[in-house]
């Protein structure tokens, strides 16, 4: 595997690390503060900031940097609305076709429940999320995948967020996956239906109210 380039380190380290930090929303970032934090020059992290904008992620702002803009209400309700186009797509479809993964569900519903408390809400989140992707990758459509994956950074600033403004919610997201897993894995397409909206309702609740 050929070595990350300098705005390839950048891009990864902002969208995955920055960008999902509950403190960073609303902060500006300069390319200097962004260079000192991983030890690389600012010309590939310019790049990488041209390339997080053209994506929405963060808006450049002359001479005061970028702009980790918190997700708005209306950003919010259409990634949900999204996430429930895909999921519960990807919930009939694998049912249908016999390729739910059940076993792979199983398992990272355990590794999420143990990840409870605020020190561990990151990585919570990307097992929430690879919950997900990982029934939507069963369907097998590859543009769906990568199209769905297009979605991973903002729903994990929403999902942490989520914790951050709810107690209990960690608690909550775990018998909201268990009610899903159990739908999908006894091939109740309805059931899982509802517990996909279910699921994705109550955390659009959780964020939109704060």
């Amino acid at each position: 595997m050929p070595a990350q380039s300098g705005r390839e380190k950048a891009y990864a380290f902002l969208k995955e690390t920055v960008l999902t930090d509950p403190d960073m929303q609303g902060r500006f970032l300069t390319e200097q503060e962004i260079a000192d934090r991983i030890g690389i020059s600012r010309t590939p992290i310019r790049e990488a900031l041209l390339l997080l904008a053209a994506e929405d992620l963060v808006q450049l702002v002359p001479k005061r940097g970028a702009h980790i803009a918190p997700l708005s209400g209306r950003e919010i309700t259409e990634l949900m609305e999204l996430r429930g186009i895909v999921e519960r797509y990807a919930a009939e479809h694998t049912i249908e076709a016999g390729t739910v993964p059940v076993a792979k569900l199983m398992e990272l519903l355990d590794r999420q429940r143990e990840l409870m408390g605020p020190d561990q809400a990151k990585e919570f989140i990307a097992i929430d999320h690879l919950f997900h992707a990982t029934m939507v990758a069963a369907v097998g459509n590859e543009l769906l995948n990568r199209h769905y994956e297009g979605l991973r950074s903002r729903q994990i600033r929403a999902g942490v967020v989520a914790l951050y403004n709810h107690t209990g919610r960690q608690e909550e997201v775990l018998g909201e996956h268990r009610a899903i897993l159990d739908a999908v894995a006894s091939g109740d397409r309805e059931a899982a239906r509802t517990a996909i909206s279910a699921h994705l309702e109550s955390t659009l609740k959780v964020l939109l109210t704060g």
